[in-house]
């Protein structure tokens, strides 16, 4: 992939991401109970995201090596942040 197709699908991942931040139902009943509370609320949000080329592309997609799955290490911040988003860390 050439790098401008890279910065163009990390550009979608953060555009999702933070479009499913803003339509969670439950993340908007929190910003509004603070704000109703007086205080103004900025979210900032780091995300390290990592990617390597594996050499083979079908299509403009990368392949696999491994029909393995990919062990993902999370700490209870991790946990906390996907449950936020509905999704399970199990």
């Amino acid at each position: 992939m050439q790098e401008t197709d890279i910065e163009r699908l990390m550009k979608h991942l953060g555009e999702s991401i933070s479009e499913t931040l803003a339509e969670s139902p439950k993340i908007s009943d929190r910003i509004q109970e603070i704000r109703d509370a007086g205080y103004e609320v900025f979210i900032v949000i780091e995300a390290k995201i990592g990617f390597s080329s594996t050499g083979k592309e079908d299509r403009g997609g990368v392949l696999s090596n491994s029909d393995e799955p990919v062990r993902l290490k999370v700490n209870s911040d991790d946990v906390k942040f996907l449950n936020s988003l509905k999704i399970s860390a199990e």
